[in-house]
């Protein structure tokens, strides 16, 4: 009997585990280990076998920790995603997994990823805790910082800031440097974040959500997103011009008329989900190549 169970036992174990995974964000999750990995490299100098280990434990923790955020959004926001036709049916329920369930394990998920970056050291572990209560303040009805217009964006300009340093704090200690090069990932983070509000301002208007997207427009969200994607690159070209980053670093501004043009087409599209939606694939591929290029630059140096 054991023998005969033991494959069905396997199979469901199999679906169950598949049923949570198809739950995740992989691509939102894989383009926000880019900035904890970036700060880890401007803070060590000399890598060597040592941080090895270290390393593996931030990106474990980092996966982990990316993961409760996503999920703990998702399951705060299930009831107004449920009535948004864009995402309806992606919400975690139309896969076959019950809100208690998501509960429980977005809880395991950041205690999981607490533990490991207990390992850090004290810095390390304050700023990945400071990251999940943003992400909590952010995501909970009794907080629902999503619909406050404004600080909204604070937090997400705070949470760039932490999130490189969460990477830094791990061969540095943070200091003028490290702000600077993490204030240009927050902006990015920012715009990002203004980005998506813009993308999803007819589901958060019909659900009362008051982004600012829904408060201001979505024109001028949209136009206030460009405004510090730009702020982003030019502080990009001042910090390479000080070599507080490479100075090669500085030829990258010449890929933001790029992005420029995107914005600008999406905006004559008429900011519909679809044309958002390709706009921020495009300039995450943009701002991959960025991050590339500056590990190449580190490692040349």
């Amino acid at each position: 009997m054991t023998n005969m169970n033991t494959p069905v036992t396997l199979t469901a174990a199999k679906a169950s585990a598949l049923r949570y995974l198809s739950c995740l964000r992989p691509q939102d999750i894989l383009v926000l280990q880019g900035s904890p990995l970036l700060g880890a490299a401007f803070a060590i100098r000399h890598p060597g076998v040592q941080d090895i280990g270290p390393l593996a434990t931030l990106m474990a923790g980092n996966v982990l920790l990316v993961s409760h955020i996503f999920m703990l959004n998702d399951w705060s926001g299930l009831t107004t995603d449920l009535a948004d036709a864009n995402k309806a049916a992606r919400v975690f329920t139309a896969r076959g997994v019950g809100r208690r369930e998501m509960g429980v394990l977005t809880a395991g998920l950041l205690v999981l990823s607490l533990l490991l970056f207990s390992r850090l050291g004290p810095v390390t572990f304050g700023l990945s805790l400071a990251i999940a209560t943003l992400s909590a303040l952010y995501s909970l009805p009794r907080f629902s910082w999503k619909g406050r217009p404004l600080l909204n964006s604070m937090a997400h300009l705070a949470g760039g800031v932490l999130h490189f340093l969460l990477g830094y704090s791990l061969g540095h200690t943070i200091d003028n440097r490290g702000l600077a090069i993490a204030t240009f990932f927050a902006l990015i983070f920012a715009a990002g974040h203004l980005t998506q509000e813009t993308r999803d301002h007819q589901g958060d208007a019909v659900n009362g959500i008051r982004t600012n997207a829904v408060s201001f427009g979505s024109r001028r969200t949209f136009a206030a997103s460009l405004v510090l994607f730009t702020l982003a690159n030019v502080l990009l070209f001042l910090l390479a011009l000080q070599r507080l980053l490479p100075l090669p670093l500085a030829a990258l501004a010449a890929l933001y008329p790029v992005q420029l043009y995107w914005s600008l087409k999406t905006l004559g599209e008429g900011l519909t989900y679809a044309s958002v939606s390709r706009l921020q694939a495009r300039y995450r591929v943009l701002y991959a190549v960025i991050g590339l290029a500056m590990v190449a630059a580190l490692a040349a140096r």
